[in-house]
């Protein structure tokens, strides 16, 4: 759902670049100020460069075959079980032409989805694949959290993605036994590859970014105006959120692990949301140059750091965890997530 440690160590060898440009800056006054502007556009050229000659990780891989996504009737409350019912079908026959094109590892996959205890509001076995999971009672849910995942997470990779959305269902029930929740996995775009160049700009999130408009809208129709949704992004998925955020019907916005939103500030998202921001001790993406930078013809970066005090966000206490444990039983993290989707913003841990 991130980079992966060999962007991370790029990451920090930039970071590391332009921290000493920083001290230089110190020791040379104006000259060193004009200088660094040059050094962070340097870095990120070298950073989208080590992305892309990367030939193994950044190969094309072949379509895996499947059936088109599955004709469904408008979502509403009354029509949820044949959605769902519709989606299993479809990733049952999705696995079958999986197995006959010799893929069993998305064959599987696939299996799995189509299993009678599960309930999918949207699926799409062709290529890296899309699907949306729905954990708990969406038709009777007052409070309800949307996961939007980052890079590399596809129907291949979608297991862990999924254990996300389960450990926090799991700690809203622990928390509030007699709450109505549901969580979503919104695996509704096409995510950027963790090394690739694509990685670092937000053409996908350009992309991904109708779709949750819409993905959110739809939701309204299923669960009317008086539940409360939050949308929870991680990593890419922050930037996003961060593309859809104007003028979302949501009560609050959460960015974990965030390598920046493409926005200056929080109220650069133009949204009437509460936003959130959280980074583990741990998480390398701390070491991420947060800037923006046009290099040939496109921006690279994501700018202001949403854990800075010039963001402008609620920062919340992520404890000492890494760029995948923002989710993990027992973090402060995930405690402080099921507080903010509760409604329960005063028991937040401030960082």
């Amino acid at each position: 759902m991130g980079l992966d440690t060999g962007v991370a160590g790029a990451a920090a060898t930039a970071a590391r670049g332009t921290e000493v440009a920083e001290r230089r800056v110190g020791r040379r006054g104006g000259r060193g100020r004009r200088r660094t502007g040059r050094w962070r556009r340097a870095l990120l050229a070298a950073f989208v460069t080590g992305a892309v000659v990367i030939p193994l990780s950044a190969a094309a891989q072949p379509e895996i075959p499947a059936p088109p996504p599955a004709t469904l009737a408008p979502l509403t409350a009354a029509t949820l079980d044949e959605a769902y019912a519709a989606n299993r079908a479809n990733a049952a026959e999705a696995s079958r032409m999986a197995a006959a094109d010799g893929n069993d590892h998305r064959a599987a996959a696939d299996r799995a989805m189509a299993d009678p205890a599960r309930r999918f509001l949207a699926f799409d076995g062709r290529g890296p694949g899309r699907a949306t999971e729905v954990i708990g009672d969406l038709a009777h849910a007052d409070r309800i959290a949307v996961l939007v995942p980052g890079s590399d997470t596809s129907l291949d990779t979608y297991d862990r993605f999924r254990a996300t959305a389960l450990n926090l269902h799991r700690q809203l029930t622990r928390d509030a036994p007699d709450s109505r929740t549901a969580v979503l996995s919104w695996l509704g775009y096409r995510t950027p590859r963790t090394v690739s160049a694509t990685v670092l700009t937000e053409g996908r999130a350009d992309q991904a970014a109708p779709h949750l408009r819409e993905f959110i809208r739809q939701l309204r129709g299923i669960t009317g105006r008086d539940a409360q949704l939050t949308l929870l992004c991680h990593s890419y998925g922050t930037v996003v959120c961060g593309r859809a955020a104007a003028g979302l019907d949501v009560s609050d916005l959460v960015l974990i692990g965030s390598p920046g939103t493409g926005a200056d500030s929080a109220a650069g998202l133009r949204t009437p949301a509460r936003v959130w921001a959280a980074r583990g001790d741990d998480d390398w993406v701390g070491g991420v140059p947060h800037v923006s930078a046009d290099l040939f013809g496109t921006t690279v970066g994501f700018g202001t750091d949403p854990v800075s005090p010039t963001f402008g966000a609620r920062v919340f206490a992520a404890g000492d965890g890494g760029h995948s444990d923002y989710f993990s039983p027992g973090t402060a993290s995930l405690a402080n997530l099921a507080r903010i989707v509760l409604g329960e913003t005063s028991e937040v841990t401030r960082a």
